[in-house]
């Protein structure tokens, strides 16, 4: 079983990062291979809406997107961690979701679908986001963008898990509960039973 952490937040050792990290730990413990891939070290260049992938499905931009594009069809399990902000998710993570336009001419144009995981389980998607407000609307524009995102990869959108009121670096540490969270989070991924609800 592949799991494909992708942390999207600028800053290093944050606290996305922090649950990033537990949750690809709970998912080896139960035996999962998994790949953390930082998205603001990744040369990418935003989408210019050329349509060059309409009739391939492979993006014409010839930069660190390609070979991403390939890990996220090939990952049976996928964990985005991206803190917010202006009420969505970082620049790193958006322009990395808007170059996913070529897969997603290959699922509804070419219809060539990957909705199955190694083990013919179905694909299965968690989000992790931390943010400094404490409005209870404060992941609210985040969340249809990111299915959207796991919609286009084949992905389920299986849970969610999220933290408000935490800022400053490492914060997340004195949760009471987040770091359990999270490797409890990774560890329901990849097993075959769905979380009991939606963490909020």
């Amino acid at each position: 079983m592949k799991v494909l952490g992708l942390a999207g937040s600028p800053r290093r050792g944050g606290n996305t990062d922090i649950l990033l990290a537990r949750a690809l730990e709970g998912a080896r413990s139960v035996g999962a291979e998994t790949e953390s891939v930082v998205l603001a070290n990744l040369d990418i260049e935003p989408c210019r809406h050329c349509e060059g992938c309409v009739d391939t499905g492979v993006c014409v931009v010839d930069d660190d997107m390609q070979p991403m594009h390939r890990k996220l069809l090939q990952a049976d399990r996928l964990i985005l961690a991206s803190p917010i902000f202006f009420m969505s998710v970082t620049a790193q993570a958006k322009i990395f979701i808007d170059r996913c336009q070529a897969l997603w001419a290959l699922k509804y144009l070419l219809k060539e679908r990957h909705p199955t995981a190694s083990d013919g389980s179905r694909r299965r998607g968690l989000f992790i986001s931390v943010g400094g407000q404490k409005w209870p609307y404060l992941f609210d524009a985040a969340v249809p963008v990111v299915k959207a995102f796991f919609s286009v990869c084949d992905v389920e959108y299986g849970e969610e898990l999220f933290f408000r009121d935490i800022d400053p670096v490492g914060a997340v540490k004195s949760h009471p509960t987040a770091l359990q969270d999270a490797f409890e989070a990774g560890r329901r991924l990849v097993g075959q039973s769905s979380p009991p609800h939606l963490l909020e």
